[in-house]
């Protein structure tokens, strides 16, 4: 596979093509900007992994001038992270925060190599039905496409919306569109749970932890391996708590309660929250950093009352599911 980087800190773009050439499954060339870049590359190149914020022209601009004509790996800082989310809209697979280990980039070239061999003909491409949306508006339209675009990447989702509006149907909806759709999808209500059995559930324990802990036991994290966990109303996390849960981000790694041993996982992350997540930042009560690594790519879904030409479609189907079901004659509003 022929990989292009391009980057202009020339002791990353020197590593990243020393690392990628180990792996003994590339062949990389490399460009120490984007505009060297658009002069030079050629129709063979497969992959392309690209810094955002160069001199002379960015990733962003630099991208956009490519016209779709290369798959792309943004890698980036958290400085630059909301031009990386204006990426993905460009079409972008999948992007990288700086620092990250080697093998989290291979794992993303080959997450994309399978997305390009899952491709299907124009002609075999039919219209999503959105089934288990019962509505149709330009603003939930809009949210389910910035959730499939999503979807098609590996990077962290926040839905913000109130309760009600469906975020965990839209959590569904980017597990399903995305490569890991075969594997489990895990959902989680962080409020539902006692503070004090929190831990134990998303990160498991060993046999002797506690009392009551007869055997190991998986947390939900180990569960959804290979898979997608969906952490509904997060802001509810305490503090001490999101230390750990940021730890698990930045390593992909679990400690179990009681144990040492740090286990692998590979988990795509969905969180939800219908809190004003900002004030509860300022109020001290979530921590910031973890806040940007989970809000990579924030969807916001609007509430019903911003949307009322669903509601008689809504009412409409449901009394035609339900008059199905019980076999009635037919009603109407």
């Amino acid at each position: 596979m022929k990989i292009a980087i391009v980057e202009d800190d020339i002791n990353m773009r020197k590593s990243l093509e020393y690392a990628l050439k180990e792996y003994g499954e590339f062949d990389v060339i490399c460009y120490k900007n984007a505009v060297e870049a658009l002069k030079k590359i050629k129709d063979d190149v497969e992959l392309i992994i690209t810094d955002i914020n160069m001199p002379g022209m960015d990733g962003i601009e630099f991208i956009s001038k490519l016209d779709n004509k290369f798959d792309i790996i943004v890698i980036t800082g958290n400085a630059t992270l909301n031009r990386a989310i204006e990426s993905v809209r460009l079409g972008v697979k999948d992007f990288l925060t700086k620092p990250f280990e080697i093998d989290t980039l291979v794992n993303a070239i080959k997450r994309n190599v399978k997305i390009r061999a899952k491709v299907p003909k124009k002609s075999e491409i039919k219209e999503n039905e959105n089934k288990n949306f019962l509505g149709s508006s330009e603003q939930l339209e809009a949210s389910l496409v910035l959730a499939k675009k999503a979807a098609r990447t590996d990077a962290s989702v926040l839905l913000l919306g109130q309760s009600g509006v469906g975020k965990e149907l839209f959590a569904k909806y980017v597990h399903e569109n995305s490569t890991r759709a075969k594997n489990k999808f895990v959902a989680i209500n962080m409020a539902a749970i006692p503070e004090n059995l929190l831990e134990s559930e998303l990160f498991g324990y060993v046999k002797g932890a506690f009392t009551d802990a007869v055997n190991d036991k998986k947390g939900y994290f180990e569960s959804a391996d290979k898979g997608t966990i969906f952490l509904d109303e997060i802001a509810e996390m305490s503090v001490a708590l999101q230390s750990k849960l940021l730890r698990v981000l930045q390593e992909r790694v679990v400690y179990r309660v009681g144990g040492t041993k740090p286990i692998p996982v590979d988990v795509r992350i969905i969180s939800a929250t219908n809190a004003d997540i900002q004030n509860v930042i300022s109020e001290g009560k979530f921590r910031e950093d973890l806040y940007f690594r989970l809000n990579t790519i924030p969807i916001k879904i609007a509430p019903l009352k911003q949307r009322k030409e669903e509601i008689m479609q809504i009412a409409e189907k449901t009394l035609e599911n339900v008059r199905q079901k019980y076999d009635l004659p037919n009603r109407v509003f």
